[in-house]
């Protein structure tokens, strides 16, 4: 059976967005990577099967900048190592795998900025009362 950091450190997220992903107390997580405490085997398992990359139909995706990537082929969905998901059906076979990290870095910037826009206007709106007229 795997270790939790093991699991983790395959995931590349940091201690915090590993345990922020799977709501488990950062102390928790860190008792367990230090051995001063272990999980139940059962819930290592689930861990490990809800891991992108750790199934037969991903592909692990490396930047140049070392961000971590994953691509569900059967699902057609794209992973960081944050734990976000984004569906996108896209052929990426034949494609330079060093671009692809690239595109992926792009994808996942911009997939940030505007989520944060998004939360940005619903914040605004919500203060100020806004209604925006649409023109057509």
């Amino acid at each position: 059976m795997r270790f939790v950091k093991e699991i983790r450190l395959d995931s590349g997220m940091t201690q915090k967005d590993f345990a922020k992903r799977f709501g488990i107390p950062l102390s928790t997580l860190r008792k367990w990577e230090q051995g001063e405490a272990k999980p139940a085997p059962y819930f290592v398992k689930l861990l490990d099967k809800s891991i992108p990359g750790n199934s037969d139909n991903r592909v692990k995706i490396t930047s140049g900048n070392s961000n971590v990537y994953y691509f569900d082929k059967e699902r057609k969905i794209f992973s960081d190592s944050k734990g976000t998901d984004i569906p996108l059906d896209v052929d990426i076979s034949g494609v330079n795998e060093k671009n692809l990290g690239l595109y992926l870095n792009d994808l996942f910037e911009g997939y940030y900025k505007i989520t944060e826009k998004f939360k940005r206007d619903c914040e605004l709106d919500v203060k100020e009362n806004i209604t925006w007229i649409d023109w057509e």
